[in-house]
């Protein structure tokens, strides 16, 4: 039998408030890396809510949604390297690339042109599996929003993170309308 070595889920190393980078360093918890690549890994969760969902229903979407949750892995390891670091990611592996986004947006096209684009404010929640979706969604557009943050405050340029963070928030938008039969619009008052 092999020697196995137990492994902890907890180190104590982070009680300092601080945390460890891939490929070494540290920073504090709350720094823009670490908001940034907590926020991917928040979509990635609720991504799963999706995917579960759609398995009842889509298993091509269901798929689609577990290779994007791997995905979002190749994300967080980007945001997680410290910028000194960044000549050790592998491109699709750790390095999120521009061949990352172009199935996205054949996605994206792919949808508008079998369903169209709503012409108002659609109210999410139709059914379980879209509302799933734009959770998801709006989890991404969060983590984008921390990814810019991110980029700016260290002064890394040419990172596909945000393209790709953003076309997903894109897909994300459109798969939930897909998932929909009809589209609820927005009439905006409250009724009273």
């Amino acid at each position: 039998m092999p020697n196995l070595v137990a492994v902890k889920v907890y180190t104590k190393k982070g009680d300092d408030g601080s945390t460890g980078l891939f490929y070494g360093g540290r920073v504090a918890k709350d720094d823009t890396g670490p908001e940034a690549y907590g926020t991917t890994d928040e979509a990635v969760a609720a991504l799963g809510v999706a995917r579960v969902l759609a398995a009842a229903t889509d298993p091509d979407l269901e798929g689609l949604l577990l290779d994007l949750q791997r995905q979002l892995f190749v994300v967080g390891a980007e945001l997680a390297t410290a910028p000194a670091n960044h000549h050790k990611l592998q491109p699709g592996v750790s390095l999120v690339t521009a061949e990352m986004v172009t199935p996205l947006e054949e996605e994206i096209d792919r949808i508008e042109a079998e369903r169209g684009m709503p012409t108002e404010f659609v109210v999410p929640g139709q059914n379980a599996l879209a509302a799933a979706l734009d959770v998801a969604r709006t989890v991404v557009r969060r983590a984008e929003r921390r990814a810019v943050t991110h980029t700016t405050a260290h002064g890394i340029e040419g990172s596909m993170v945000v393209p790709y963070l953003n076309r997903l928030a894109d897909y994300l938008w459109m798969a939930a309308r897909e998932a929909e039969t009809t589209w609820e619009p927005s009439r905006g008052g409250t009724g009273g």
